[in-house]
């Protein structure tokens, strides 16, 4: 197999000392420079109320994404559907597909992406959608996003037609392209039952990958959107000049997954610098940023991109999102990506 496609997944990560405005900044710029070195598609994830996460709305940044970019693929990875009426979802991808015609991936999770008590802040904010009723809002969503729209039946109306048509978008010419995504059996045997392109969430963990490819390609039912199973491999990755500085570089994402597993407070990403003085004293973090080191794609470039082809070989995909978590290293910009930035220059050379 050749060396597969590359992707980006983004989260648009908030360092110290950093605003939001400044994160998203330097996440535009990385979408730019992603488009210019040839990347296939680009996604902004959805996660709320972490200090260390700017991405908590994807079509937004879609939006934004897609008017700085000519050719790559944007989009969400992935919208988290129980927050959400799937109406606006379909009303908003569909808006975007008007805006960049063939350049928008709907990725849909079954996750809030929070905890309960955010969960329970946007349902007091706006009409979200039933997790039980999951698949059924994956129907509505891909017909209400397609030219023909979808028709319900009402009764009782004056007309005594009792169809009723809605549509996302009055004139539609196209459809985002839905993918579902997960970390569990149920999103792999879903997507399958459904014909429909799926995504493991391998960069927040790696357990169970085998297992979800293996059920989903099994079980695939084709459809009108799909004639084959088709999927791709999720991976966080850090490159740099040389493999010390891309070991340094990993630090801070590191250490915050590991307070986040941990369950202790997060807060924004530390510098490189930071991480460096607080690893030695950090007995309880220590574990698992050496069990990180082992999983994530971390070096230069040579040995990174030879992983990510065994890796790609080993699961049968011809591509890879890689999520770049390299940390900033005191005085570098704040409204630059540039270790971000980097990992994608070296990787796509």
């Amino acid at each position: 197999m050749s060396s597969p496609a590359l992707s980006v997944l983004d989260l648009v990560p908030v360092r110290a000392g950093q605003s939001s405005a400044q994160a998203i900044s330097a996440s535009l710029d990385l979408v730019q420079r992603a488009d210019a070195l040839g990347y296939r598609r680009y996604w902004f994830a959805e996660h709320h109320n972490m200090p260390a996460v700017a991405s908590t709305t994807p079509p937004v940044l879609t939006a934004a994404a897609a008017a700085r970019t000519q050719r790559i693929r944007v989009g969400s990875g992935g919208v988290m559907l129980p927050n959400h009426s799937p109406l606006v979802v379909a009303e908003q991808f569909a808006a975007l597909e008007a805006i960049a015609p063939g350049r928008i991936d709907l990725g849909i999770g079954r996750a809030p992406g929070s905890d309960p008590v955010i969960t329970q802040l946007l349902r007091m904010s706006g009409t979200t959608s039933d997790v039980d009723r999951f698949p059924d809002h994956i129907r509505d969503i891909l017909a209400l996003a397609s030219p023909d729209g979808a028709t319900l039946r009402l009764t009782g109306r004056p007309s005594g037609d009792d169809r009723y048509t809605v549509h996302a978008t009055p004139a539609a010419g196209g459809s985002p392209e839905l993918w579902l995504l997960g970390s569990s059996d149920y999103s792999a045997q879903l997507a399958a039952a459904f014909g429909l392109p799926y995504v493991f969430a391998n960069h927040f963990t790696g357990e169970g990958l085998e297992r979800a490819l293996g059920l989903y390609r099994q079980a695939f039912q084709p459809s009108e959107h799909l004639d084959a199973p088709r999927t791709f491999l999720t991976a966080n990755a850090v490159v740099a000049d040389t493999a010390a500085e891309a070991d340094e570089r990993m630090l801070p994402q590191a250490r915050m997954m590991a307070r986040l597993r941990g369950g202790r407070p997060l807060t924004a990403l530390e510098t490189v610098e930071q991480s460096a003085d607080a690893e030695g004293s950090d007995h309880l973090a220590a574990p698992l940023i050496d069990a990180l080191r082992r999983r994530w794609f971390v070096g230069d470039a040579g040995s990174v991109r030879e992983r990510l082809d065994a890796f790609a070989a080993t699961h049968g995909v011809d591509e890879i999102m890689i999520s770049p978590v390299a940390g900033a290293y005191d005085g570098e910009p704040l409204d630059a990506a540039s270790g971000r930035t980097r990992t994608l220059e070296l990787l796509a050379a």
